[in-house]
């Protein structure tokens, strides 16, 4: 058992091991998903100004959509994909703050951004309603939160079949990724303000179904 994981040496070296695999094939952007995406991500993206953190942010490949002025803040939970991001960022240019943590534990003090960010990254956190609260307590007042997720299937379809069946092999490869979360009800349960979401679908199978919106924080 280690001392500071509560874990046995397996459990920890697998852990290790479905980390450093998951940061490897998050680093080989897919061509093919950017450009089905590449609307949204300009639409919501592009416009944002000042402080913001993005969430998860894996091998960096929104960097590119933000504007010249943002000053970017990354908090990304595997720790083996920081090399993948730090490489990205120069590659681009960007001078970025990247740290070590997740969703639900953010560490920022209260009102710290103009907005935050999350794209393929709702599906692996385990507690969606907290990682919420944390997004809003790190929004300054009429802040934005936006995303673009992949979610479930509706109901009776054969994709949300095929997603429930495939879900316990995906988490394992995806590193907590659950390919059949209504990640929409919890945005719209999260209290923000004001919430705009678009459904719609990308040419993939089991993660074609998607989101995309913006939330915004009630103002002082």
């Amino acid at each position: 058992m280690n001392p500071e994981t509560g874990k046995a040496p397996e459990a920890h070296f697998n852990a290790g091991w479905r980390k450093r695999l998951h940061a490897w094939l998050l680093s080989k952007s897919n061509a093919k998903y950017e450009r089905a995406v590449a609307h949204q991500k300009q639409r919501l993206l592009g416009g944002l100004e000042g402080d913001v953190l993005e969430i998860g942010p894996g091998g960096g490949v929104n960097l590119l959509h933000y504007s010249a002025g943002v000053r970017w803040t990354g908090i990304e939970p595997n720790p083996f994909m920081h090399t993948y991001l730090r490489k990205k960022a120069l590659s681009l240019g960007l001078t970025i703050d990247l740290r070590l943590g997740s969703a639900q534990s953010l560490g920022f003090p209260d009102a710290s951004f103009d907005a935050v960010v999350s794209t393929l990254v709702m599906c692996s956190v385990a507690d969606q309603a907290r990682a919420f609260e944390e997004i809003k307590r790190v929004l300054r007042p009429g802040g934005k939160y936006v995303f673009i997720e992949h979610v479930a299937a509706p109901e009776g379809t054969f994709t949300r079949r095929a997603q429930r069946w495939i879900k316990p092999v995906w988490k394992i490869v995806g590193d907590g990724c659950r390919p059949d979360r209504e990640t929409w009800r919890a945005i719209e349960a999260a209290g923000f303000q004001h919430v705009e979401i678009e459904h719609f679908r990308v040419p993939f199978p089991i993660i074609g179904p998607h989101i995309a919106g913006a939330a915004i924080k009630a103002g002082a």
